[in-house]
């Protein structure tokens, strides 16, 4: 199971059992809640018509007397109320009224006269002092519904320590039903309101942390796989931590491989000048006409611009491969860029009697860092500038191509041979040149190819028609929208 789905299942579990209790606790106590209120209604409204009885109850004339008969008009009322969008059109009250043994000597239903009610906790308690209360089925027999019975005691309007009877109020459960069904239905909307939005919460939250972990998750991958990536954005919490070490370990890890590699490529590189130059040295010890004295110098100081040209050139391309992503990018005009670079190896190209031509139309603007799309294109100036023999010439060319543009530098030199096709932006591989016989540090087409991978373009080297060969660099518009793999 993916980390994701568990912390989001485990967050969703821990709220839903935590609403799932708490709307439980508040459905079941919706009813007590409500019953108890309405107890202490009754209890209210008994003693107050016990107060109201009392003297009907003494004079022995409650059947007939005034407040029987105002109790009656009353429940002829029609209330008209709108009670919780609930309608109320009739008095709910019941009232039994017992003498001082618990014999009923008034019941508003006009069934239970002459009943010894002595023994019903309501009345049993209340003739001995206490508060009585007792709920009993509406039908006997039948624990569907309910009727709560509340009494009040009747004492002598003349001496209020003189228990002359008991006043019983009832009020069936079943009217305060529909207002317990909608508070429980509220309840049980809102609690699922309530796990809603926590699973919403839940799967916001889930996917924030996510979205970190699975960025360090595809950077740590790509690392593994050697693709040059930028590090983890910041982040003010536990995982940006976590980032920021992880990138500083890489770092760690790839500068030290990194110095390594180079070292032995340097090393390998510089045997074979330093072995020219100490034969050399060791014969110009020797007595030696002037001509092979002047031979040999100029040996010397021929390897030894070869020593500073691979390690400048290598110091560059270090400089480009060490950076996994576009340090810098801004808009470039192609036009200025490329008449720039003519610019940078016109005398060059005068010395060895190339023409040089530079053909790029106006408008063409792409996304990129100006200094090494430069110093790419001079690179290929000088590599197409070796290769050519004199009184030919060199093609400096920009144009739209698909969803980018392409830069292209043609020559009539004497071409790449097929073998080499594959190997000429390898490290360190290089040609020898046709007029000298000499190779290069064979880092140029390198450092070309790592200045393509920053922009997320491509490079290309094949043989023209007719002779010569065409190195092409594509760029897209707007830059790589992810690093490229190398």
């Amino acid at each position: 199971m993916r980390l994701g789905l568990k912390l989001f299942l485990g967050f969703f579990l821990i709220v839903g059992i935590a609403a799932f209790f708490v709307m439980r606790i508040f459905v079941n106590e919706v009813k007590p809640g409500v019953r108890q209120a309405m107890e202490s209604t009754l209890v209210d409204a008994a003693n107050v018509l016990a107060e109201m009885a009392a003297a009907d109850v003494k004079a022995g004339t409650i059947r007939n007397g005034t407040f029987v008969a105002n109790l009656a008009r009353a429940q002829r009322r029609d209330p008209k109320a709108m009670v919780w969008r609930f309608p109320k059109r009739t008095l709910d009250y019941q009232v039994t009224i017992t003498d001082a043994k618990g014999i009923v000597i008034y019941d508003s239903t006009g069934k239970g006269i002459g009943r010894d009610n002595s023994r019903w906790n309501d009345v049993y308690r209340t003739l001995r002092g206490e508060y009585g209360a007792r709920s009993s089925p509406e039908v006997p027999g039948d624990d569907t519904h309910s009727v709560m019975h509340v009494a009040a005691p009747i004492h002598d309007p003349a001496d209020a320590r003189r228990l002359i009877g008991v006043l019983s109020l009832a009020q069936p459960n079943r009217s305060i039903d529909p207002f317990i069904a909608a508070s429980q239905r509220a309840i049980m909307k809102r609690g699922a309101w309530l796990i809603g939005l926590s699973a919403l919460i839940g799967l916001l939250m889930t996917g924030w942390l996510m979205h970190g972990v699975n960025r360090l998750n595809r950077y740590a991958k790509a690392v593994s796989a050697g693709e040059p990536v930028p590090p983890p954005k910041p982040r003010r919490d536990e995982i940006g931590d976590l980032g920021q070490a992880l990138e500083t370990m890489r770092r760690k890890l790839e500068g030290k491989a990194y110095v390594e590699q180079y070292v032995q490529s340097l090393t390998h590189e510089m045997k074979s000048p330093l072995a020219a130059i100490r034969g050399a040295a060791e014969l110009l010890q020797e007595p030696l006409p002037d001509a092979d004295r002047v031979h040999f110098a100029r040996s010397i100081q021929g390897q030894e611009q070869r020593l500073t040209e691979t390690i400048d050139k290598l110091l560059a391309l270090a400089e480009v491969e060490q950076h996994g992503w576009l340090q810098k990018r801004e808009p470039i005009d192609l036009g200025v860029l490329l008449r720039s670079a003519a610019d940078a190896v016109a005398l060059r190209a005068q010395g060895a009697e190339v023409q040089l031509q530079v053909e790029v139309p106006d408008g063409l603007v792409i996304q990129g860092d100006g200094y090494l799309l430069r110093q790419a294109v001079n690179n290929l100036l000088e590599n197409a500038l070796a290769f050519s023999g004199a009184a030919s010439s060199v093609q400096l060319s920009a144009a739209r191509d698909g969803d980018g543009v392409v830069l292209r530098v043609a020559d009539r030199g004497s071409g790449v041979p097929d073998y080499a096709l594959e190997r000429v932006f390898e490290r360190f591989y290089s040609l020898a040149r046709p007029a000298t016989g000499l190779r290069s540090s064979g880092l140029g087409l390198s450092f070309v190819q790592e200045v393509a991978r920053l922009h997320g373009g491509r490079t290309q080297l094949r043989n023209r028609e007719g002779g010569g060969a065409i190195a092409s660099l594509w760029l897209p518009w707007r830059g790589p929208a992810a690093p490229i793999r190398r």
